[in-house]
């Protein structure tokens, strides 16, 4: 038995309200993702056609490319937050914890930056038909 008082001995063992943020942040990561899926939803039915050159024009106006930034990474980001929470809750064995969980960060990280790099790519590109100076 120590001699260290009771809160002595639990202290760094509880959650410390650390778990109230990370709830704020995934609650909020998915109602912006949410609202920006409905607001993808009703620009492409907004559309003339669902062809490449239809979307990539529309995805040159900025009023168009930033909202989908910000839809990529909104899911993104509670993609990983919602994987990271499942496996700390049920994956037991610290290695395999670890492992799976730079496992996620590395997947969602990459997967949103080749999500933003094409996006990008398309808003930046140079119109068809324009002579380039």
């Amino acid at each position: 038995m120590t001699g260290a008082t009771p809160l002595a001995q639990v202290r760094g063992l509880g959650s410390a309200r650390a778990g109230a943020h990370h709830w704020g942040i995934e609650r909020a990561t998915s109602v912006a993702t949410l609202l920006l899926f409905v607001w993808l939803g009703v620009s492409l039915l907004r559309l003339p056609a669902l062809d490449l050159q239809t979307v990539s024009e529309w995805l040159r106006n900025p009023l168009a490319a930033v909202p989908m930034l910000l839809l990529i990474v909104t899911a993104f980001r509670h993609l990983d937050m919602g994987l990271v929470v499942v496996v700390e809750d049920y994956v037991h064995e610290e290695s395999n914890k670890l492992l799976l969980l730079m496992l996620i960060h590395f997947a969602s990280v990459l997967a949103g930056a080749l999500a933003v790099f094409s996006v990008l790519k398309i808003a930046f590109a140079p119109v068809a038909g324009v002579a380039a100076a």
